[in-house]
């Protein structure tokens, strides 16, 4: 919106002068006072039609026309030289709101003004060199320009357009990774469980008939070895429940979750782990949540922020709380609103005895939030 007003300032303080020039005349010439008026209320509404290509260059042919018009001169008036300074700016809302094709139609018109006003201003041969050198400039370098951004906002399509399919493989290669990787854990904890654990359970029925003969001298060394076989079932039971539960959850999960993020994303991302976060009893609601929150800040940050880093703490202290902070430095001060995606994390993190607190200071804009690890309903 800045550059917008400081267009507007321009063109009040040109139109000024231009119209200063008439000041002694203004009483039988108020005209131009009316083409003036009608030049800003079309460029006024020129950025709320700005979707609309056919309208726009009506609107900047409009310009054109209500430029010369109003500045045109009468008997014995001279050439009013700030018509080639309103067109200048005339010429550059053509460059930031036209194709190329389409600024031909109000740029014909712009000339066609200036050569009107100039022959009925009488001007001299050198006034009409300086005139033809200026408009030759002036449109050259507009071509220029405009063809330059649109070759620049062809590449940024195609570079984000690459990009987003390179971000698709990239999790679509990563989910692929994540389900082969858990097929062959489940594989061998089928083949663990197939082989050793009945193998084991085998020899302990063996142990335990051998235990229950009659007069056997060895009940001592029997019953160790039963113990043995009965321990190492146990260990490889508990091994195959981890193979088949895998390796997602706690905070050794979620970073691990957040690294993949920090790889589509292109984001720096800083860790910081303070007071047992590795060791806290997170359960897989409580990873979810904490790793969606993470997502949802480190999305924001995509969205609004230009600095391409962000700094992420997990604290638990106590052992009761686990806390999570996301921060990145503000470039520039900017008002922000919560929206969806904030009013959703509050929300899960409430679901889980937890809050959430968003907040900017010190050119930091951070996002905390925490949850009660030891309230799970009796399961610790």
């Amino acid at each position: 919106m800045k550059p917008y007003f400081i267009r507007i300032i321009l063109q009040l303080l040109v139109w000024a002068a231009a119209l200063s020039t008439y000041w002694n005349h203004m009483s039988t010439e108020y005209w131009r006072l009316l083409g003036a008026a009608a030049y800003f209320a079309v460029f006024f509404v020129l950025p709320l039609l700005a979707k609309k290509p056919r309208t726009t260059t009506g609107l900047l042919c409009a310009l054109s026309t209500l430029a010369a018009g109003s500045l045109y001169p009468l008997t014995d008036e001279a050439f009013n030289p700030f018509l080639i300074l309103i067109q200048c700016m005339v010429v550059w809302e053509m460059v930031q709101r036209l194709s190329l094709f389409s600024a031909i139609f109000p740029a014909v018109l712009q000339i066609a003004g200036l050569c009107l006003v100039a022959v009925r201003a009488g001007l001299q041969p050198f006034s009409w060199l300086f005139i033809s050198i200026h408009a030759i400039l002036l449109y050259s370098g507009a071509a220029l320009y405009r063809l330059k951004h649109e070759r620049e906002a062809f590449a940024n399509t195609r570079y984000n357009t690459l990009m987003s399919e390179y971000r698709s493989l990239k999790r679509r290669l990563a989910t692929e990774e994540d389900s082969a990787r858990q097929e062959e854990r489940m594989l061998i904890g089928h083949e663990i469980h197939d082989s050793v654990g009945h193998k084991l359970t085998a020899l302990l029925m063996q142990i335990e008939s051998l235990r229950l003969k009659d007069g056997n001298p060895y009940r001592e060394e029997v019953d160790l070895l039963k113990q043995l076989a009965y321990d190492s079932l146990e260990e490889t039971r508990r091994a195959v429940k981890a193979f088949r539960r895998g390796d997602t959850g706690g905070l050794q999960g979620i970073i691990r979750l957040i690294r993949k993020l920090e790889s589509d994303s292109f984001l720096r991302i800083y860790f910081t782990v303070n007071h047992g976060a590795f060791s806290a009893p997170l359960h897989g609601e409580q990873s979810f949540a904490i790793y969606r929150s993470v997502q949802e800040a480190l999305t924001n940050i995509m969205k609004h922020s230009k600095a391409r880093e962000a700094k992420i703490l997990f604290e638990a202290p106590g052992g009761s709380v686990f806390r999570f902070e996301i921060s990145n430095p503000i470039i520039n001060p900017y008002s922000y609103q919560e929206g969806f995606g904030l009013t959703s994390m509050r929300e899960r993190l409430n679901k889980l005895n937890g809050d959430l607190e968003v907040f900017a200071a010190s050119g930091q804009f951070v996002l905390r939030g925490w949850l009660q690890i030891t309230d799970r309903g009796g399961a610790y």
